[in-house]
C-alpha cells in the first residue's frame, strides 16, 4: 500500500526540479537564442503548465491524484510566470531583482489566492509582496541612505502589514495556519527592527514600549481572550529574542564584570522562566482540546513549537552565559592566562552537571552546554591534542548522560565539532584536498553511527542515535558536494550521491510515517538544490538539464506508481478546490498574465527600433542576480552630477524624479549638461533621459540601464572590454540599454 504523502511528494519534487530547470535555463542566459526565442519559449512554457492544469481536471480516473497534480501545475505556471517577468528584465537589461519584478508577479499570485483561497498562493503572495517591499526601500543596483524617520516608517510598514493579515486570520476571513503562523512571526520581526538602538539611535529606546506593549498583549490575548498554546509558544520565543536582543545592546555600551555577572542571572532567571512557562502551559487547555482533539494539527504544531521554545531559550541562555563567563575571565584576569582560567570554569561547569541528575533538565542541560562551549574555546586556545581528545570523550558521556531529544541532538553537534577539533590537530587543513578527506571522513563516520542504530534495542536512546546521527551525516554530505575533486570526477559522484540519497530517503521516511525525518530530509534536499544555483564549478545550462530530466523521471514514476495503485485514490484524501470549478476567474488571471507579457515585450521592441542611439562611458562591475542570471553593473559618467547642480538639486527631495539634458561632445559621447526645464527648447545633438535621484548628499541619479545582463561565466571578459554603452532613449526619455563596446 502507498501511503498518499509518497504521491504528494513524488509530485512536489519532480516539478520542483522542473521549476529549477527552467530557472536556471534563463538564468545561463544561452547565447544560441535570439530575443524573441526566448520570450516565445518561456511564455510556452507558462502557456504549458496551465494548459496541463486545466487538461488534468477533465481526466474522470484517479480524480483524487489529478485534482491535486492540477493544482501543483497551476502554482507551477504562477511561478513560471515570475520567472518569464524576470527573463524580459534579462532580455531588455532592466534592473535586476528589482521591486517592479515582484510586484507584477505577486498581483497575479494574490488573485490566485483570492480566487483559490489554496495556502500555497498565500504563502507565494506572502513572499512576493514581502520581496516587492525590500527592493523598493533596499534595491539592490544603489545604497539609498534614509534618516532615522524615514527607517522607522519603513519598519512600521512591515509591522502594520504583518498586523493586518494576522488580523484578517484570526478573523476567519481567511484559513491558513501557515500564513497565520508566518504572519506573526514577521510582525515580530518587524518589531524587533524598530527597537534596534543600533539603527535607531534616537527614537529606538523609546520603541521599545512597542515590542513590550505586543508582548504583552499577546500573553494576555492567547491565554485570556482566545486560549491558543501555539502562539502562546511563540510569543514567548518572541519575549526571549526581544530580551537577548536587548541583552546585546546593553552589553556593547555598559560591559563590565558586574555587567557579565548580571548577565550569568539573567541566564538564571531566563532559565527559571522557561521552567515555570512550560509548568503553565501543560496546565491549559486549548479550543481544539475542548472537542476532544488531543492529536489536532494545531496540537502537534503547539508541541512542536513548544520543542523549538525550549531549545531556543537553550541556545540564548548558552550564548549569554558563555559571553558573560568569557567576560568575566577576560576583564577579571589578575596575572593568570585567561586560556587556562576558562579551561578550569568549563570543567568546573561539565563534571558535576554530568552525574548530578536531580537538577532541572533544562537548567542542567543549559550549565553543561556553557561548559562545553567555554572548554571549546579553551582547548582551541591552548591547542593541546590531550585535552581535546578528553573533551571529545566528555561531550560523549554528556549525550548518554542528559535525556531529551533536541539535548542529545546539541550534545551530539557539540561531538562533532570537537571530533573536527582533533581531525584538525591531526592533518594539515591547508590544503583543499584534505578539507575533502575530513568532510568524507566525518560523514563516513557519522553514517556508521547511524548504521549501528538497529543494532540497539528499541528506546528513546536508539530513536535519539538515530536521528542525530542522521541530520549530521546530511549535514556533512551536503558540505562534501561544495568540496574539490580527490579522484577524477569526485565531485560529480558526490553530488550525484547527495542528491540520489536524499531524494530516496524521503519517500523511505514518508512510508514509515517518521514526519520529523521527513521534513528535516526535504530541507537538505531544497537546500541542496537552491546552493547549487551559485555553485559555480558546474554551469547553470548543464545544472538545468539535468534538472529538467531529473523532474521529468520523477514524475513520470510518480504518476506510475499513482495509476499502479489507482484502487487507493481517494478523492477525499486530496483536499482543495476543484480547478473545474473556478476556470472562469483563474482564465481571467492566466489572460491577464499573457497580456503584460504580450505588452512588456512589445513596447521594449519598439523602444529598441525607433528611439534614439546616445553613446555614454561607464565603469562595470560583475554581479549574479536572484532570478535572472549574471549581469554587468554599470555606473556612467553622467551617474554623478557636478557640484554646481546641488543649488537645484533639493527641490526634488531624496528620490526625486529627474530630467536631465544630454549633449555630444567632439568625441561622439553624450554628457551631462543641464537639469532640464519644461518647455524649454534643446539643441540638435541634444536629448533628454529620466533619471531618478537616490541620496540627498551625493547627486546620484539612476536611469534604470543599470544592468547589462550577460551569458554564464563571460563577466570579466564584458569587465575588461566595454567602455561605452550605446542606450536607446524614446521620445518621452525612457531610456533602455542596447549593448556594450569598446569604442
Amino acid at each position: 500500500m502507498i501511503h498518499p504523502n509518497v504521491i504528494r511528494t513524488g509530485f512536489l519534487l519532480g516539478i520542483s526540479l522542473i521549476l529549477a530547470a527552467i530557472v536556471y535555463f534563463f538564468a545561463a542566459n544561452w547565447a544560441g537564442m535570439e530575443r524573441m526565442e526566448k520570450v516565445a519559449l518561456s511564455g510556452g512554457l507558462v502557456a504549458l503548465f496551465y494548459a496541463v492544469a486545466f487538461a488534468l481536471t477533465t481526466l474522470r480516473f484517479m480524480q483524487g491524484t489529478h485534482s491535486f497534480l492540477s493544482r501543483l501545475f497551476l502554482v507551477g505556471g504562477c511561478i513560471a510566470f515570475g520567472v518569464s517577468v524576470a527573463l524580459l528584465g534579462q532580455i531588455y537589461n532592466s534592473h535586476a531583482d528589482s521591486f517592479g519584478l515582484f510586484l507584477v508577479w505577486s498581483i497575479p499570485a494574490l488573485l490566485f489566492a483570492i480566487i483559490t483561497r489554496y495556502t500555497p498562493f498565500y504563502m507565494l503572495s506572502f513572499i512576493l509582496v514581502h520581496l516587492t517591499l525590500i527592493f523598493y526601500f533596499f534595491p539592490s543596483f544603489i545604497f539609498i541612505e534614509y534618516t532615522e524617520g524615514m527607517r522607522i516608517g519603513i519598519y512600521a510598514i512591515f509591522t502594520i502589514l504583518n498586523l493586518c493579515i494576522f488580523a484578517v486570520i484570526e478573523k476567519e476571513w481567511i484559513a491558513s495556519t501557515t500564513l497565520k503562523i508566518f504572519s506573526f512571526i514577521a510582525f515580530h520581526i518587524s518589531l524587533l527592527f524598530l527597537s534596534n538602538s543600533f539603527t535607531l539611535e534616537t527614537y529606538g529606546v523609546w520603541l521599545n514600549i512597542l515590542s513590550v506593549a505586543a508582548i504583552t498583549i499577546g500573553f494576555y490575548y492567547f491565554i485570556r481572550i482566545r486560549t491558543d498554546k501555539l502562539f502562546l509558544t511563540l510569543n514567548a520565543l518572541a519575549a526571549s529574542t526581544f530580551a537577548v536582543l536587548k541583552f546585546i545592546e546593553l552589553a556593547e555600551s555598559y560591559y563590565s564584570v558586574v555587567f557579565f555577572f548580571y548577565g550569568l542571572v539573567f541566564v538564571a532567571l531566563l532559565l527559571t522562566g522557561n521552567v515555570l512557562f512550560f509548568r503553565f502551559l501543560k496546565g491549559l487547555t486549548s479550543e481544539g482540546e475542548e472537542d476532544g482533539e488531543e492529536q489536532s494539527r494545531d496540537g502537534k504544531l503547539s508541541n512542536i513549537a513548544g520543542k523549538i521554545v525550549s531549545t531556543a531559550v537553550i541556545i540564548i541562555g548558552v550564548v549569554i552565559g558563555s559571553i558573560s563567563l568569557s567576560g568575566i575571565v577576560f576583564m577579571a584576569n589578575q596575572g593568570l592566562d585567561p586560556e587556562n582560567m576558562l579551561f578550569v570554569l568549563s570543567m568546573v561547569f561539565i563534571l558535576p552537571m554530568l552525574f548530578i541528575t536531580r537538577i532541572n533538565t533544562v537548567v542542567r542541560y543549559t550549565i553543561l552546554t556553557i561548559g562545553y562551549i567555554t572548554g571549546i574555546v579553551a582547548i582551541l586556545w591552548l591547542d593541546e591534542y590531550l585535552l581535546s581528545i578528553i573533551y571529545f570523550i566528555l561531550s560523549i558521556v554528556g549525550w548518554i548522560r542528559l535525556e531529551g531529544r533536541f539535548q542529545r541532538l546539541f550534545t551530539y553537534t557539540i561531538s562533532n565539532i570537537n571530533m573536527l577539533i582533533v581531525l584538525s590537530q591531526t592533518i594539515d587543513f591547508s590544503s583543499s584536498d584534505n578539507w575533502t578527506y575530513i568532510m568524507l571522513a566525518m560523514t563516513i563516520i557519522n553514517a556508521c553511527v547511524y548504521g549501528l542504530h538497529p543494532f540497539l534495542s528499541e528506546g528513546i536512546l536508539k530513536q535519539q542515535l538515530r536521528e542525530s546521527s542522521l541530520y549530521s551525516s546530511l549535514f556533512f554530505l551536503l558540505l562534501l558536494t561544495f568540496m574539490d575533486d580527490i579522484f577524477p570526477y569526485s565531485y560529480e559522484l558526490f553530488n550525484l550521491l547527495n542528491f540520489v540519497l536524499v531524494t530516496s530517503l524521503v519517500f523511505i521516511f514518508i512510508r514509515r510515517e517518521r514526519t520529523l525525518d521527513v521534513y528535516f530530509t526535504l530541507v537538505f534536499w531544497f537546500v541542496f538544490l537552491a546552493y547549487k544555483y551559485y555553485d559555480l564549478l558546474w554551469t547553470l545550462l548543464h545544472k538545468s538539464i539535468t534538472l529538467a530530466i531529473l523532474g521529468f523521471i520523477a514524475v513520470t514514476i510518480t504518476y506510475l506508481i499513482a495509476h499502479r495503485y489507482q484502487g487507493q485514490d481517494n478523492a477525499a484524501q486530496f483536499t482543495g478546490f476543484k480547478l473545474y470549478q473556478l476556470w472562469l476567474p483563474i482564465l481571467i488571471v492566466i489572460i491577464l498574465q499573457f497580456g503584460f507579457l504580450g505588452y512588456q515585450a512589445a513596447s521594449s521592441e519598439r523602444l529598441l527600433t525607433t528611439g534614439s542611439v546616445v553613446k555614454l562611458e561607464l565603469q562595470p562591475i560583475d554581479p549574479r542576480s536572484l532570478l535572472q542570471g549574471d549581469y554587468v553593473r554599470l555606473n556612467f559618467t553622467i551617474s554623478t552630477l557636478p557640484e554646481d547642480v546641488s543649488a537645484d538639486w533639493d527641490e526634488y527631495g531624496i528620490q526625486g524624479n529627474v530630467k536631465i539634458v544630454l549633449d555630444k561632445n567632439d568625441q561622439g559621447v553624450h554628457e551631462f549638461d543641464r537639469l532640464y526645464t519644461n518647455g524649454e527648447s534643446l539643441g540638435p545633438e541634444e536629448i533628454v533621459i529620466n533619471g531618478k535621484k537616490i541620496s540627498y548628499s551625493w547627486n546620484q541619479v539612476t536611469y534604470g540601464i543599470e544592468n547589462y545582463f550577460i551569458p554564464e561565466g563571460t563577466g570579466l571578459e564584458v569587465e575588461r572590454k566595454a567602455r561605452f554603452a550605446y542606450v536607446r532613449i524614446g521620445s518621452n526619455g525612457n531610456a533602455m540599454l542596447e549593448r556594450l563596446s569598446e569604442v
